[in-house]
């Protein structure tokens, strides 16, 4: 069995965390680069800033701030102060973990069109976080010839529960949205609708954080606790980032419309052929607020007071004789057998 409080052990940790920080800056580089146009879109002014997107931008960059400031801390070697590099990274990080969240609960907001009893006590639960996160700030650091700059002190409690409250917030979050968006949908489409309305987004965030809870519980060293964080921050930032950015692709793209006919039998009623207006439903797309859309389908009724098909009564004669192509008397007898209500040869 491992004996995870050796010194060893924990410096074997301490490179396997040091590559593996490294390897996430990587990965969080390429995530902004490869976003980078959307970015520049409302930079250039090219798209109309709304202010939610306020979020979405700090929520990148601090994160990237913070990562960078890792890789400095990670890497250096001539005396600095430390202290106030460990400060920026944490005001940097915790800053990306509450916004992510913000990110999310104004997603959730959108889907419930704004409702008081939704928003108030998400805003409630955000100050809360907020408190938390920074009160997490305070920590000691100092520059050790050999070693660099390392965490000399540092309240292990209070990063343990501001993580159990993130997971605990994002589960609300996911569960709300779950549940609008499942109510709308129907159970049916609930694959459909996981990965299309971007739910998965929440889970992979959610997961992230319970991940980081579970090591920071464990308490296995002081490299190990702390070990999923950093991953957990990144993950939060890019789901969040991702669903505010499919959002505003989505407002600026419009919806789709999609047309489809439907046919339904009838023994009371046979349409006629007469009638040569089709008339299509009207797509109706009404904005309320700040990316949230309503639309609706709008069907017309024939514009004529006459009817366009044939009714007949229980003891099959004619009651209504509809709207007749050409003035002459409509005669039903008279029309054309079609081929599929011939009776078959014996």
């Amino acid at each position: 069995m491992v004996d995870w409080q050796s010194q060893d052990e924990i410096a074997r940790d301490g490179v396997a965390f040091d590559k593996f920080m490294h390897a996430l800056l990587g990965l969080y580089i390429w995530e902004w680069f490869t976003s980078l146009p959307f970015d520049w879109q409302y930079i250039s002014g090219k798209k109309t800033f709304r202010w939610p997107l306020i979020f979405y931008f700090l929520n990148r960059y601090c994160l990237l701030f913070a990562l960078i400031g890792i890789a400095v801390a990670l890497n250096v070697t001539a005396e600095i102060n430390c202290q106030a590099l460990y400060t920026f990274n944490q005001v940097m990080g915790n800053s990306s973990i509450g916004l992510a969240s913000i990110n999310f609960s104004l997603r959730t907001m959108a889907v419930w069109r704004q409702k008081w009893y939704i928003m108030i006590p998400l805003v409630l639960v955000i100050l809360g976080h907020w408190s938390l996160l920074l009160h997490g700030i305070l920590l000691k650091a100092a520059f050790i010839p050999g070693a660099g700059c390392q965490i000399t002190e540092t309240n292990n409690t209070l990063l343990a529960a501001t993580f159990i409250y993130t997971m605990c917030f994002d589960f609300v979050v996911l569960s709300l949205t779950a549940w609008k968006l499942v109510i709308v949908m129907g159970r049916s489409k609930l694959v459909t609708l996981i990965f299309g309305d971007g739910l998965i987004y929440f889970v992979i965030a959610f997961l992230s954080n319970t991940l980081a809870t579970i090591f920071m519980l464990l308490n296995l060293n002081p490299v190990m606790s702390i070990i999923a964080n950093v991953p957990s921050a990144i993950a939060s930032t890019i789901m969040a980032c991702r669903a505010v950015r499919r959002l505003a692709l989505f407002t600026s793209s419009g919806p789709e419309m999609f047309s489809y006919v439907t046919t339904q039998a009838s023994t009371l009623a046979f349409r006629t052929s007469g009638s040569k207006t089709a008339h299509r439903p009207r797509v109706n797309t009404t904005t309320i607020g700040d990316g949230v859309h309503v639309q609706m389908e709008t069907f017309e009724s024939p514009t004529s007071p006459q009817k366009s098909y044939v009714e007949y009564d229980a003891m099959g004669n004619i009651v209504s004789k509809g709207l007749p192509e050409t003035e002459e008397e409509f005669d039903a007898e008279a029309q054309a057998i079609r081929n599929e209500f011939k009776r078959p040869p014996y």
